[in-house]
């Protein structure tokens, strides 16, 4: 009597409740509640850690730190003995100014990226990737009491037991992927990284001289800066937050034939009054669901920018859809008027990609609210994000609504050309990067005890062999990388929806990526169904055959159209297997 959508959702039940242990003896339920809790206890204390212990640099004299970050740094003094000259001999006191530094992470990236001073920046590095100290413990004890968990619900580790519901079924799958990734990109991350330190010692005209890890993003700003003159106030003032928000719009108008609307908020219905809601709205369907939008930053607001769901679709009745409800939650800088906040390139893309997730949640149409939108399998979820990036890119999409804040000219193809050749000039080694941090994920979460018994030297050898850096000693930046706890053993997720999402960009959305053709196809084979149906199947409905492999059960992308994107099996044909 059941339809396939339900007989889906008894199976995942069963299964939710058997990863919570209610198939257990009560000791071992018991065992497994007191873990559940101490390992929600130590995310949180993580976290707490965080925010409370972010470090600080204090810097002297206040000239070697720009007058562009001086918005980030408070000033000091010190006081500072000088021996006169006259014959006396007496002693002057003398009040120096410096800064300090808050070693957050948005303000390391801004230090690492604009201060033209070594010291500087290796201080701030190397105290940004130190604190807070008390994570060394948590991070610890959190690896144990997962690894306790899994034990218990009968699997060898915390990874087998995340990852056993998802695509990938088994670590092997995900390390196997992982590894042949590390492999393709490797070739061309040694090329950068050549160019890069070549262009290091050009401009501190030196002949020899390694690039440090404090080096690597400064340089990096600087010969993008000097290869395609580009100015990132240029580029924001294209970037209005009112044009980036008629560029969502032009998406669903585009795409799905649905519009937005301001409709106007309950009383107390609102956490924040600079809270806006759209409803989305289909000529012929009605309106589709409701959009809460939180974008400028305020204190004690939650970090980062994020979609939440707030209540999921679902089937009350033959005639009745009780409508997704969810929220996209960003912490823009500067005014509360949209007009006058300009987004950096960065931020319009991640702007784009929570969008991903909220599309995925609006369009919805399951039976179930346990299916609905971003409530599939981890490394399903992430491809309607990835996938949106593409459009925050294409120039046919963003001459639709970038235009200049004063003057309204529309953003010249030659800049965008630019920008994109920026963002190419170190792929590889970006890339990189996100693959040691899943690999550092499947460490940590796998077989214990570590290899080396401890967590940074288990890092350090990892950062060695996966990347083009050293570990800089007394350092341990994964204290506060976040991801641990929410994906934990998931990290790899990012990764296989960008390999996806790439060939679903080549081979659907490319040639015409706003098309109405293209948005049927993405919203009634894909977005529509969440986590409805098994993910290989809707990948192979969209796509057709291809887009994914079998590897000892489990399920990998096909890597071919994110390596053609980056040119990584051009130009290194040998190092890549298909």
């Amino acid at each position: 009597m059941l339809s396939e959508e339900a007989k889906r959702g008894v199976r995942n039940l069963r299964a939710d409740f058997e990863r919570g242990g209610i198939n257990l003896c009560s000791g071992k339920l018991d065992q497994v509640n007191t873990l559940n809790i101490e390992i929600s206890q130590l995310c949180r204390e993580y976290n707490e850690n965080i925010v409370m212990d972010p470090g600080t640099v204090d810097i002297y004299p206040s000239s070697r730190i720009p007058r562009n970050l001086h918005y980030l740094v408070k000033p000091i003094h010190r006081s500072v003995s000088l021996i006169t000259k006259d014959l006396s001999g007496s002693r002057g006191i003398l009040k120096e100014k410096g800064f300090r530094i808050t070693t957050d992470p948005q303000t390391v990236s801004s230090v690492l990226q604009f201060s033209s001073d070594d010291e500087v920046r290796k201080m701030v590095y190397i105290r940004g990737n130190s604190v807070p100290q008390a994570n060394v413990d948590v991070l610890k004890r959190l690896i144990s009491a997962r690894h306790e968990l899994a034990q218990i619900m009968g699997c060898s580790s915390y990874t087998e037991f995340s990852i056993k519901p998802n695509m990938a079924l088994s670590p092997k799958v995900v390390m196997s992927f992982l590894l042949e990734m590390s492999k393709m990109v490797k070739p061309k991350t040694r090329e950068e990284h050549r160019l890069l330190t070549k262009f290091k010692r050009e401009k501190c005209g030196q002949s020899d001289g390694d690039l440090r890890p404090w080096d690597e993003t400064y340089y990096m700003t600087m010969m993008k800066s000097s290869a395609y003159k580009l100015d990132a106030s240029v580029v924001g003032s294209y970037f209005s937050l009112s044009n980036c928000i008629e560029g969502l719009k032009v998406l669903v108008q585009s795409l799905f034939g649905a519009t937005f609307h301001s409709i106007p908020l309950a009383p107390n219905e609102s956490w924040d009054p600079h809270v806006l809601k759209l409803s989305l709205h289909h000529p012929e369907e009605g309106d589709l669901g409701y959009l809460y939008l939180d974008l400028y930053s305020r204190k004690g607001k939650y970090p980062g920018c994020a979609h939440f769901a707030i209540k999921g679709g679902r089937r009350i009745s033959q005639t009745e859809y009780q409508l997704p409800i969810v929220a996209l939650v960003c912490n823009f800088p500067g005014s509360q008027n949209p007009s006058a906040v300009r987004l950096n390139h960065w931020e319009v893309e991640t702007l784009f990609h929570e969008f991903g997730h909220a599309l995925h949640s609006l369009l919805s149409r399951t039976d179930y609210q346990h299916f609905s939108g971003t409530r599939a399998v981890l490394d399903f979820a992430e491809i309607p994000s990835n996938l949106f990036e593409y459009y925050a890119w294409d120039y046919r999409v963003l001459r639709k609504f970038a235009r200049h804040y004063s003057t309204g000219e529309q953003i010249p193809q030659k800049l965008v050309e630019s920008m994109q050749g920026a963002r190419d000039m170190f792929a590889a080694t970006e890339l990189q990067r996100q693959i040691f941090y899943a690999l550092v994920d499947q460490t940590l979460f796998g077989e214990q005890p570590l290899p080396h018994g401890d967590i940074s030297s288990v890092v350090a050898e990892l950062k060695g062999e996966h990347t083009n850096y050293g570990h800089v000693e007394g350092t341990h930046w994964e204290t506060r990388f976040s991801h641990l706890l929410n994906y934990g053993a998931g990290y790899y997720s990012y990764l296989y929806a960008k390999c996806f999402a790439a060939t679903i960009w080549k081979k659907l959305c490319e040639e015409d990526p706003l098309s109405s053709t293209t948005g049927f196809a993405l919203r009634t084979k894909f977005l529509q169904h969440g986590g409805a149906r098994e993910p290989d199947a809707l990948l192979n409905d969209l796509m057709g055959d291809g887009i994914y492999r079998y590897h000892d059960g489990g399920i990998v992308p096909d890597i071919s159209c994110l390596c053609n994107e980056m040119k990584l099996v051009e130009e290194y044909p040998m190092e890549v297997h298909l």
